[in-house]
């Protein structure tokens, strides 16, 4: 287990808010003052990001479920809520399939259930050497890729720029060798709310229709005019899709 740097605020039912890749809790900024009258706000830096010590690439999105498990056992809490953003979303079903008992709901947000082409597999294997040789240059256009409205992308590109390199190399191999979710989310019974941008360049709005299409009884949002970062984008629209959870 990784011990994890966190930041908690606000009052309510606890709902852990898990970021996405090459981010960190402060990717979280814009929505949790929308939230924090709801929910108890519960914001890691997941294993290698922000914060958050690295350790050495080879372990799973699984181990990195496991660190989430033991910060709920650390703050006394026997379950939580759980939103995850694009990895985020990845971590949460990781979470979802090893610590069921300890979720109240899922929010999975730009995000989607199926594992990595053969290609997009290779890809992140190709990051990976880029990030060797480059550092956090090989990730900073990644920004450009985050959201629909270029004026958010300077913000993001603050937030990956202190990032660790081999956080991100950790992470990459991770999600690069993810299981497919999708008996995982068919599964759940508890409340699950979808949001995702019309506009996401990185995760089609399919991904998020096959979701819906894999469990009916979960909400779907599908937002107009924003990408792939909805709580960065839209944080508003989806803060209220997040309440739905409760």
């Amino acid at each position: 287990m990784t011990q994890l740097a966190y930041h908690r605020s606000g009052r309510g039912a606890p709902l852990v808010l898990v970021h996405g890749f090459p981010l960190d809790r402060a990717f979280w900024n814009p929505l949790l003052p929308h939230l924090e009258a709801h929910f108890d706000c519960i914001v890691p830096d997941l294993r290698g990001f922000g914060d958050s010590p690295a350790t050495e690439p080879g372990y799973s999105l699984d181990d990195m479920a496991a660190d989430l498990s033991a910060l709920l056992n650390e703050l006394g809490l026997p379950e939580a809520f759980f939103a995850g953003h694009s990895m985020g979303g990845y971590v949460s079903l990781a979470f979802a399939r090893g610590f069921g008992n300890q979720l109240l709901g899922l929010g999975l947000l730009g995000t989607q259930t199926a594992a990595d082409t053969p290609e997009k597999k290779t890809g992140r294997y190709d990051t990976i050497e880029q990030v060797k040789h480059e550092g956090l240059s090989a990730v900073l256009d990644m920004a450009d890729k985050l959201t629909a409205d270029s004026r958010h992308a300077p913000a993001l590109r603050a937030i990956i720029h202190s990032q660790q390199p081999a956080g991100l190399m950790g992470a990459l191999q991770a999600m690069a060798e993810r299981p497919d979710s999708r008996s995982v989310i068919a599964a759940l019974t508890v409340p699950v709310v979808i949001v995702h941008g019309l506009e996401d360049g990185l995760v089609p709005i399919e991904r998020a229709r096959e979701m819906k299409a894999a469990l009916p009884t979960s909400l779907l949002k599908e937002l107009p005019g924003i990408g792939h970062s909805p709580p960065f984008e839209s944080p508003e629209q989806t803060a209220a899709a997040l309440k739905l959870l409760l």
